[in-house]
């Protein structure tokens, strides 16, 4: 049977894409009506996948509608299909779109009185800092959005964000546990050359195993003829019933040269993993991060601690960016890979990986982009059961948006 929801975001988007022309032809109805949209298609090889080699097309298709209702208020949809190209049974007979969703759908309010108070209720998209611990992971083609209520406050030249979301409820239906997360986010800008943040993030999970995490953090960063940034973050409470002590520290400091054309950052990042003389979690958790910006685009460290098995990781890597010209950049990186705690391994050593990124804008709206990944696969990898052998990622990815 197809499902409700499904149908519900059905009804949204020819609802969006029908209702929008008269939106915008009568004012009396709303005051600006704007359409946004993307067709991302990427192709993709990979080897080894599973002892084989694997590849495919993934496309990312979204329509969004922002409509300006009054002065202070508005409401953004957006809805996203989400396929690989062939995963129909039929061209004719299967017409499912399985993973149909409604991505975002929140309403926007900030009033006269409280001009320094933005409120946002819905479904919505949620980028915090440089999204080390909560972002949008807008690689992925389905993306991470959020269900709940978000306050921005805006106090001098401190800005904060305060959040409310619930990750998971056990009313719906093949839902087993309640997860929720709150928390408080705040930038403090012309702090030296750069901007300081603080903020404490709190995850509660309820069910068979209860979980109650907090992470509470700093990061500073700053730019000018070199630029870079600092953070930690320390986690404390429980995971899944067991007293947590972990923690993440970072750093990265580069230049410009060659009229800002060429740039070099040094990088290096420290996530705590398990000690088995103790009994407490010591495994740092990156709850719901953009983790491909930091550890390699492979994507061998995107669910951390589980890709790493709770040893925890190093990364120091070295990262080059060149622009030739303005319609064109190229990106080389370089990571070495260790594991912060033997946790049990006789290797503490992952491996090496580069990361080599080509990008082209041909207009405003269309860009292409090229990018070869190769993983020097170290007895760490192998020991975890994470890879067993030198890996080749490369892909292609269109990217037309309005």
């Amino acid at each position: 049977m197809r499902s409700p929801f499904r149908a519900f975001t059905t009804v949204i988007a020819f609802g969006a894409a029908v209702t929008a022309g008269a939106l915008s032809a009568a004012p009396v109805l709303a005051q600006e009506v704007t359409l946004t949209g993307q067709v991302r298609p990427r192709f993709e090889f990979r080897d080894p996948v599973a002892g084989g080699l694997d590849d495919f097309t993934s496309m990312r298709v979204r329509l969004g509608v922002d409509a300006l209702i009054e002065r202070g208020l508005s409401v953004f949809v957006q809805v996203q299909d989400v396929r690989i190209w062939g995963e129909e049974s039929h061209p004719l007979f299967d017409f499912s779109a399985d993973a149909l969703d409604l991505h975002q759908g929140y309403l926007r309010y900030r009033g006269e009185e409280w001009g320094w108070l933005t409120t946002m209720v819905g479904r919505m998209e949620t980028n915090l800092g440089g999204q080390r611990l909560l972002g949008a992971v807008d690689w992925t083609q389905q993306g991470q959005s959020f269900d709940g209520l978000r306050f921005d406050v805006e106090v001098g030249r401190t800005d904060w964000v305060f959040l409310a979301f619930a990750v998971s409820d056990d009313t719906a239906p093949g839902v087993t546990s309640e997860e929720e997360l709150y928390g408080a986010y705040g930038t403090v800008d012309e702090v030296g050359p750069g901007a300081l943040d603080l903020f404490w993030l709190y995850d509660r999970i309820s069910g068979a195993v209860e979980s109650d995490e907090h992470f509470v953090g700093a990061r500073y960063a700053f730019g000018g003829d070199v630029a870079g940034r600092v953070e930690g973050t320390y986690a404390l409470g429980t995971r899944d019933g067991v007293d947590v002590r972990a923690f993440l520290v970072g750093g990265r400091v580069g230049s410009a040269i060659a009229d800002g054309r060429l740039t070099g950052t040094l990088w290096y990042d420290y996530l705590s993993g398990d000690d088995p003389g103790t009994p407490d979690v010591e495994a740092f958790r990156t709850l719901y991060a953009t983790n491909h910006k930091f550890y390699g685009f492979a994507d061998l460290f995107l669910n951390i601690p589980v890709h790493t098995a709770g040893a925890g990781l190093q990364d120091l890597a070295l990262k080059l960016l060149f622009r030739p010209t303005e319609v064109m950049q190229l990106n080389l990186d370089v990571h070495t890979f260790r594991a912060a705690k033997g946790g049990g391994l006789t290797d503490a050593h992952f491996g090496e990986e580069i990361d080599l990124t080509v990008r082209h804008r041909y207009s405003s709206h269309l860009s292409a982009t090229f990018g070869l990944s190769h993983v020097l696969q170290g007895p760490g990898l192998a020991e975890i059961g994470r890879l067993s052998e030198d890996m080749t990622w490369i892909y292609v990815m269109l990217d037309a948006a309005f």
